[in-house]
């Protein structure tokens, strides 16, 4: 029964259509680098870094 499970969960397409993407920001308060992570579609991945 497991087995099926876990191999439900791999059929879904949904979850590789988004990448996570992290972005070093400095802070402009304390000059110290904070780390900006989101999941963004993988055609705004380039927008993302951009901003």
């Amino acid at each position: 029964m497991a087995k099926k499970t876990v191999a439900t969960l791999q059929t879904g397409k949904e979850g590789r259509s988004y990448t996570k993407v992290i972005k070093m920001v400095k802070s402009p308060k304390t000059g110290a680098y904070v780390f900006d992570e989101q999941m963004v579609p993988n055609d705004k991945v380039q927008d993302f870094f951009k901003k």
